[in-house]
């Protein structure tokens, strides 16, 4: 006698999806992370895939093509990450590069304007350039930033008193006070630092007009756009700022995120092994 339409058969099997059993998919998954993406892969990579695979069988539940997730039990490697790999400038080298920059062309002063952006606001690159002079807002006695975030959210933050000095400096020096729709961090073209495009700069933009500064004022340290925010986190923790609320400036979902840009334990650790004396 035939199983119904739907009955599940004795080895796990649906009469609906007559494939392997659940076990078996899970074993074969298993075996493809484990002996296929462990060999070409790093851990981060292999766990990616397998997130890809999961939404894949997710989508195939959906529309009915499978009736359960074979990859939900598949365990991908361990990998724990309790520190960030960017680099970051402490005090004395963040100011050495910004005073390194001068202030006579208002492609200098964008420059100021933009790496002060990233550092006191913790702004992520993309929601920096996202910006429009509009973005910039009056609020009490001080000034408020808005930032475009991912997936189109905004992000309000609190603006530094150094920072407002630096984009107000900038923007009358642009002359785009007035274009309040108009793009904040705008392309200056070719070696005319004098003019601004209308044109908004891009992520590579940004990384090589760093490179350059970083350059010019003798930093060999392999700084990009992302140094600044884990900068700025990392200062703010050491000054005694608390994690929730660098984790509520930064945007962050989870405070371990935050966590991973915190500096201060490399610090303090090579000051303690500076203590040995031979």
């Amino acid at each position: 006698m035939g199983l119904a339409k739907g009955a599940d058969a004795a080895d796990g099997t649906d009469a609906k999806f007559p494939w392997s059993s659940d076990a078996e998919k899970r074993y074969a998954l298993q075996c493809y992370v484990l002996y296929g993406l462990q060999r070409t892969h790093s851990p981060p990579g292999v766990k990616q895939q397998l997130a890809a695979v999961r939404m894949l069988f997710d989508w195939l539940i959906t529309g009915q093509v499978m009736p359960a997730n074979p990859a939900s039990a598949v365990r991908g490697p361990k990998h724990v990450v309790k520190t960030g790999k960017t680099p970051v400038l402490d005090a004395p080298d963040w100011r050495k590069l910004l005073d390194a920059i001068p202030t006579d062309a208002v492609r200098d002063l964008r420059d100021r304007a933009l790496i002060a952006t990233l550092t006191y606001s913790f702004a992520r690159i993309t929601a920096a350039l996202r910006m429009k002079v509009d973005d910039l807002r009056p609020q009490g006695a001080g000034w408020r930033l808005r930032l475009h975030e991912k997936g189109g959210k905004h992000h309000a933050m609190p603006c530094h008193h150094a920072l407002a000095e630096a984009l107000h400096a900038y923007i009358a020096a642009a002359g785009i006070a007035e274009d309040r729709k108009g793009w904040l961090f705008r392309t200056s073209r070719g070696h005319n630092a004098t003019v601004l495009s209308e044109e908004p700069m891009n992520q590579s933009d940004a990384w090589r007009m760093i490179r350059r500064r970083a350059v010019a004022a003798g930093i060999h340290a392999p700084i990009g756009n992302h140094t600044f925010r884990a900068t700025g986190i990392t200062a703010y923790l050491a000054n005694g700022g608390a994690l929730e609320h660098a984790q509520e400036m930064a945007a962050h979902e989870s405070p371990r995120t935050t966590k991973l840009y915190d500096r201060t334990k490399e610090r303090l650790t090579q000051d303690e092994v500076e203590r040995i004396r031979l």
